[in-house]
């Protein structure tokens, strides 16, 4: 097993990644919220599809404490088809994504911030410090989770406390760079 080593702990700057909208976003897009959950997927990768409504789920759910998911696909198109732009956008579609979902083409947000896998999640809070990376939950399959960390993360923050677990092996499908 490898050991997830992160790159950072606080939030790179990026710039210019397409969303599916159509619409350009950089880190500043998302300075007015409080708790920032960026999560590397992969159209390919089962782990991460199966985590689509639950995803949206959780934004809904936390909406007014300031959450913002925001998927972020590293792929590299060339070598995974799956993850063209034009698929995340029917991917997007299909699971009534309520949050934005970005291309990083290059994979330059990807390789700063050390994601190695789909799904990978890193949540910073309002002042951009990382508070939780690693897994979505302890299971591929959210029907099957003893312990969903995204969720215990973000309502930690949410509630004004300490993130008690900081970061979790992250599992899934290795990134397509």
């Amino acid at each position: 097993m490898t050991t997830h080593v992160v790159e950072t702990t606080t939030l790179v700057d990026f710039k210019d990644l397409l969303g599916v909208d159509g619409k350009r976003y950089s880190a500043e897009s998302f300075k007015h919220r409080a708790i920032l959950a960026l999560v590397f997927t992969g159209n390919a990768c089962p782990t991460a599809k199966a985590w689509d409504g639950e995803l949206a789920r959780l934004q809904r759910m936390y909406d007014h404490f300031g959450l913002q998911i925001v998927m972020v696909n590293p792929n590299n198109a060339y070598l995974s088809p799956e993850d063209t732009y034009d698929r995340m956008i029917k991917r997007a579609e299909a699971g009534g994504f309520n949050f934005p979902y970005l291309k990083d083409d290059g994979a330059e947000l990807a390789r700063r911030l050390g994601a190695t896998v789909t799904p990978q999640v890193f949540l910073f809070d309002a002042a951009g410090a990382l508070r939780y990376s690693g897994r979505i939950a302890d299971s591929r399959r959210p029907e099957a989770t003893v312990r969903y960390d995204l969720k215990e993360a973000v309502e930690e923050l949410a509630s004004g406390l300490d993130v008690t677990v900081e970061s979790t092996e992250p599992f899934g499908c290795a990134l397509v760079l």
